[in-house]
């Protein structure tokens, strides 16, 4: 799959359609940091970070599992995944 390859939908949904949609259904937040690591998980290729860490051991706190389900669900909602 090419880099440019974006579906319609993928191109229009933003991180904060995604964090209100899973606000109003399951009343929890999530971060962009979540959002981008369930994306990674399902195959959506995220443009280049430049914001990168100053140290290679630096750790980012994992996505909650109801967390990552609620994410997802917000996905299939935008038709981003299946």
């Amino acid at each position: 799959m090419d880099e440019l390859d974006l579906t319609t939908s993928e191109s229009k949904t933003t991180y904060e359609d995604i964090t209100d949609y899973v606000l109003e259904h399951t009343g929890l937040k999530v971060s962009n940091l979540h959002i981008a690591q369930v994306k990674q998980k399902c195959g959506i290729i995220e443009r280049v970070n430049y914001n990168l860490p100053k140290s290679e051991n630096s750790r980012q706190p994992k996505c909650p599992p109801e967390k990552e389900a609620a994410i997802r669900e917000a996905l299939e909602h935008f038709q981003m995944i299946k």
